[in-house]
Protein backbone atom coordinates (compact mmCIF):
# COMPACT_ATOMS: atom_id res chain seq x y z
CA UNK A 1 0.00 0.00 0.00
CA UNK A 2 1.24 3.16 -1.05
CA UNK A 3 2.11 6.33 0.75
CA UNK A 4 -0.86 8.22 -1.60
CA UNK A 5 -3.29 5.14 -0.72
CA UNK A 6 -2.72 5.61 2.96
CA UNK A 7 -3.28 9.74 2.77
CA UNK A 8 -6.83 9.07 0.92
CA UNK A 9 -8.00 6.59 3.74
CA UNK A 10 -6.69 9.37 6.58
CA UNK A 11 -8.88 11.78 5.02
CA UNK A 12 -11.68 10.01 4.45
CA UNK A 13 -11.15 8.92 8.17
CA UNK A 14 -10.91 12.38 8.98
CA UNK A 15 -7.82 10.81 11.25
CA UNK A 16 -4.27 11.71 11.14
CA UNK A 17 -2.27 8.63 12.60
CA UNK A 18 1.23 9.30 13.74
CA UNK A 19 2.16 5.70 13.41
CA UNK A 20 1.01 5.03 9.80
CA UNK A 21 2.05 1.08 10.07
CA UNK A 22 -0.95 0.76 12.25
CA UNK A 23 -3.53 1.69 9.51
CA UNK A 24 -2.15 -0.67 7.27
CA UNK A 25 -1.61 -3.46 9.33
CA UNK A 26 -5.47 -2.48 10.20
CA UNK A 27 -6.36 -3.19 6.47
CA UNK A 28 -4.48 -5.99 6.08
CA UNK A 29 -6.18 -9.22 5.99
CA UNK A 30 -4.89 -12.75 6.91
CA UNK A 31 -4.80 -14.42 3.50
CA UNK A 32 -3.04 -11.55 2.46
CA UNK A 33 -0.46 -11.76 5.36
CA UNK A 34 0.30 -15.36 5.16
CA UNK A 35 0.95 -15.42 1.16
CA UNK A 36 3.79 -13.68 2.14
CA UNK A 37 5.50 -15.46 4.82
CA UNK A 38 7.15 -18.85 4.32
CA UNK A 39 5.25 -21.65 5.69
CA UNK A 40 5.78 -22.13 9.65
CA UNK A 41 6.21 -18.49 10.79
CA UNK A 42 2.78 -17.83 11.63
CA UNK A 43 4.01 -15.68 13.99
CA UNK A 44 4.78 -13.31 11.88
CA UNK A 45 2.30 -14.08 9.29
CA UNK A 46 -0.29 -12.38 12.69
CA UNK A 47 2.27 -9.69 13.19
CA UNK A 48 1.13 -8.48 10.16
CA UNK A 49 -2.71 -8.92 9.85
CA UNK A 50 -5.24 -7.22 11.18
CA UNK A 51 -7.09 -9.47 13.33
CA UNK A 52 -6.21 -8.45 16.98
CA UNK A 53 -6.55 -4.96 15.77
CA UNK A 54 -10.13 -6.13 15.33
CA UNK A 55 -10.66 -8.21 18.30
CA UNK A 56 -9.52 -4.65 20.10
CA UNK A 57 -11.53 -2.64 18.21
CA UNK A 58 -15.09 -4.65 18.72
CA UNK A 59 -14.10 -3.75 22.61
CA UNK A 60 -13.47 -0.21 21.98
CA UNK A 61 -16.38 0.41 19.98
CA UNK A 62 -18.54 -1.29 22.63
CA UNK A 63 -17.59 0.95 25.25
CA UNK A 64 -17.90 4.04 23.32
CA UNK A 65 -21.41 2.70 21.96
CA UNK A 66 -22.24 2.26 25.45
CA UNK A 67 -21.05 5.32 26.90
CA UNK A 68 -23.06 7.39 24.05
CA UNK A 69 -26.28 5.13 24.64
CA UNK A 70 -25.68 5.99 28.89
CA UNK A 71 -25.47 9.80 28.31
CA UNK A 72 -28.46 10.16 25.16
CA UNK A 73 -30.90 7.69 27.50
CA UNK A 74 -29.72 7.96 31.03
CA UNK A 75 -33.41 6.73 32.00
CA UNK A 76 -33.50 3.68 29.75
CA UNK A 77 -33.11 0.21 31.23
CA UNK A 78 -29.65 -2.41 31.25
CA UNK A 79 -32.48 -4.01 28.86
CA UNK A 80 -33.43 -1.30 26.65
CA UNK A 81 -29.70 -0.23 26.39
CA UNK A 82 -28.24 -3.67 25.26
CA UNK A 83 -30.36 -4.22 23.06
CA UNK A 84 -29.77 -0.56 21.68
CA UNK A 85 -26.31 -1.21 21.56
CA UNK A 86 -26.82 -4.73 19.73
CA UNK A 87 -28.20 -3.47 16.65
CA UNK A 88 -25.61 -0.53 16.37
CA UNK A 89 -22.64 -2.71 16.55
CA UNK A 90 -24.15 -5.64 14.78
CA UNK A 91 -22.44 -6.87 11.48
CA UNK A 92 -24.79 -5.56 9.00
CA UNK A 93 -24.71 -1.74 10.49
CA UNK A 94 -20.99 -1.86 10.76
CA UNK A 95 -20.65 -3.73 7.22
CA UNK A 96 -22.87 -1.09 5.88
CA UNK A 97 -21.05 1.52 7.37
CA UNK A 98 -17.45 -0.04 6.47
CA UNK A 99 -18.89 -0.21 2.71
CA UNK A 100 -20.25 3.69 2.97
CA UNK A 101 -16.60 4.59 4.03
CA UNK A 102 -14.94 2.49 0.88
CA UNK A 103 -12.80 0.48 3.50
CA UNK A 104 -12.92 -2.57 1.57
CA UNK A 105 -11.30 -0.40 -1.67
CA UNK A 106 -8.44 -0.41 0.94
CA UNK A 107 -7.79 -4.13 2.39
CA UNK A 108 -4.84 -5.75 1.27
CA UNK A 109 -6.31 -9.32 0.15
CA UNK A 110 -4.79 -12.52 -0.97
CA UNK A 111 -5.10 -13.81 -4.20
CA UNK A 112 -7.86 -16.71 -3.17
CA UNK A 113 -10.20 -14.24 -0.77
CA UNK A 114 -9.61 -11.58 -3.61
CA UNK A 115 -10.96 -13.65 -6.22
CA UNK A 116 -14.11 -14.73 -4.11
CA UNK A 117 -15.22 -11.23 -4.34
CA UNK A 118 -13.56 -10.73 -0.57
CA UNK A 119 -13.70 -7.20 -0.50
CA UNK A 120 -17.18 -7.03 -0.97
CA UNK A 121 -18.12 -9.81 2.19
CA UNK A 122 -20.08 -8.52 5.18
CA UNK A 123 -18.31 -10.48 7.55
CA UNK A 124 -14.70 -9.16 5.79
CA UNK A 125 -16.06 -5.16 5.59
CA UNK A 126 -17.59 -4.75 9.58
CA UNK A 127 -14.33 -6.59 10.34
CA UNK A 128 -11.79 -4.10 8.68
CA UNK A 129 -13.99 -0.65 10.36
CA UNK A 130 -13.50 -2.61 13.99
CA UNK A 131 -9.75 -3.32 12.97
CA UNK A 132 -9.56 0.75 11.71
CA UNK A 133 -10.93 1.25 15.20
CA UNK A 134 -8.44 -0.87 16.76
CA UNK A 135 -5.96 1.06 15.15
CA UNK A 136 -7.28 4.65 16.21
CA UNK A 137 -7.09 3.78 19.62
CA UNK A 138 -4.10 2.46 19.59
CA UNK A 139 -2.46 5.31 18.16
CA UNK A 140 -4.46 8.39 19.75
CA UNK A 141 -6.01 7.03 22.70
CA UNK A 142 -10.16 7.04 23.65
CA UNK A 143 -10.81 10.66 22.64
CA UNK A 144 -10.28 10.26 19.03
CA UNK A 145 -11.66 7.04 18.61
CA UNK A 146 -14.77 8.23 20.17
CA UNK A 147 -15.09 10.96 18.50
CA UNK A 148 -14.50 9.01 14.94
CA UNK A 149 -17.08 5.93 16.03
CA UNK A 150 -19.73 9.03 16.36
CA UNK A 151 -18.84 10.26 12.99
CA UNK A 152 -19.13 6.98 11.30
CA UNK A 153 -21.99 6.14 13.26
CA UNK A 154 -23.74 9.25 13.72
CA UNK A 155 -26.94 8.82 12.00
CA UNK A 156 -27.47 5.40 13.67
CA UNK A 157 -26.96 6.67 17.04
CA UNK A 158 -28.96 9.92 16.49
CA UNK A 159 -31.84 7.42 15.55
CA UNK A 160 -31.42 4.59 18.00
CA UNK A 161 -34.48 4.31 20.56
CA UNK A 162 -35.40 2.11 23.37
CA UNK A 163 -38.91 1.40 21.61
CA UNK A 164 -37.87 0.72 18.35
CA UNK A 165 -35.02 -1.30 19.33
CA UNK A 166 -37.44 -3.35 20.77
CA UNK A 167 -40.02 -3.90 18.32
CA UNK A 168 -37.04 -4.50 15.88
CA UNK A 169 -35.48 -7.10 18.15
CA UNK A 170 -38.29 -9.02 19.41
CA UNK A 171 -38.20 -11.91 16.86
CA UNK A 172 -34.03 -12.42 18.39
CA UNK A 173 -35.08 -12.04 21.63
CA UNK A 174 -38.06 -14.87 21.21
CA UNK A 175 -35.44 -17.14 19.66
CA UNK A 176 -32.93 -16.57 22.20
CA UNK A 177 -35.50 -17.30 25.10
CA UNK A 178 -36.86 -20.55 23.15
CA UNK A 179 -33.23 -21.89 22.86
CA UNK A 180 -32.26 -20.99 26.60
CA UNK A 181 -35.25 -23.34 27.09
CA UNK A 182 -34.51 -25.99 24.52
CA UNK A 183 -37.36 -25.67 22.23
CA UNK A 184 -37.65 -25.73 18.62
CA UNK A 185 -37.63 -22.34 17.09
CA UNK A 186 -41.01 -20.65 16.25
CA UNK A 187 -42.67 -21.09 13.06
CA UNK A 188 -44.43 -17.55 11.33
CA UNK A 189 -47.35 -17.83 8.80
CA UNK A 190 -49.14 -14.91 6.92
CA UNK A 191 -52.99 -16.08 7.63
CA UNK A 192 -54.57 -13.03 5.76
CA UNK A 193 -53.54 -10.01 4.05
CA UNK A 194 -56.20 -7.15 3.81
CA UNK A 195 -56.19 -3.34 2.23
CA UNK A 196 -55.65 -2.11 -1.12
CA UNK A 197 -51.91 -2.66 -2.74
CA UNK A 198 -50.66 0.99 -1.71
CA UNK A 199 -51.52 0.04 1.81
CA UNK A 200 -51.72 -3.30 2.55
CA UNK A 201 -52.15 -5.22 6.70
CA UNK A 202 -50.42 -8.62 6.81
CA UNK A 203 -51.33 -10.45 9.52
CA UNK A 204 -49.27 -13.45 10.59
CA UNK A 205 -49.43 -16.50 12.88
CA UNK A 206 -46.48 -17.43 15.31
CA UNK A 207 -46.53 -20.51 16.92
CA UNK A 208 -43.89 -22.14 19.47
CA UNK A 209 -44.67 -25.53 21.02
CA UNK A 210 -46.03 -23.35 24.34
CA UNK A 211 -48.50 -21.07 22.47
CA UNK A 212 -50.15 -19.17 19.34
CA UNK A 213 -50.25 -15.57 18.18
CA UNK A 214 -50.96 -13.29 15.86
CA UNK A 215 -49.49 -9.81 15.30
CA UNK A 216 -50.42 -7.38 12.30
CA UNK A 217 -48.22 -4.50 10.34
CA UNK A 218 -48.03 -2.97 7.26
CA UNK A 219 -44.84 -5.13 5.90
CA UNK A 220 -44.64 -8.96 6.53
CA UNK A 221 -41.31 -7.90 8.98
CA UNK A 222 -43.28 -5.74 11.43
CA UNK A 223 -46.60 -7.84 11.73
CA UNK A 224 -43.61 -10.90 12.71
CA UNK A 225 -42.11 -8.47 14.70
CA UNK A 226 -45.91 -7.97 16.52
CA UNK A 227 -45.67 -11.17 16.82
CA UNK A 228 -42.99 -11.78 18.81
CA UNK A 229 -43.30 -9.05 20.96
CA UNK A 230 -47.10 -10.39 21.97
CA UNK A 231 -45.28 -14.19 22.40
CA UNK A 232 -42.64 -12.70 24.48
CA UNK A 233 -45.46 -10.87 26.56
CA UNK A 234 -47.51 -14.06 27.49
CA UNK A 235 -44.33 -15.82 27.74
CA UNK A 236 -43.18 -13.18 30.46
CA UNK A 237 -47.43 -13.06 31.88
CA UNK A 238 -47.09 -16.98 32.35
CA UNK A 239 -43.71 -16.86 33.76
CA UNK A 240 -45.18 -14.76 37.07
CA UNK A 241 -48.69 -16.34 37.39
CA UNK A 242 -46.06 -19.70 38.14
CA UNK A 243 -44.22 -17.37 40.42
CA UNK A 244 -47.26 -16.47 42.64
CA UNK A 245 -48.53 -19.86 42.34
CA UNK A 246 -45.47 -21.29 43.64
Amino acid sequence: MGASDLEQLEHILGYKFGDCSLLERAVTHRSWAHERVSPGRGRQARQLHNEALEFLGDSVLGLVVADYLCRAYPEATEGELSRMKHRLVSEPTLARISAQLTLGEFVRLGRGEAKSGGKGKRALLSDVLEAVIGAIFLDGGLEPVAAFVELALGEDLRQADPAAAAAADAKTMLQEKLQALQQPVPQYRVVETLGPPHRRTFHVELRWSGGCVRGEGHTIKAAEAAAAQFALEEMQATEAHRHRDS
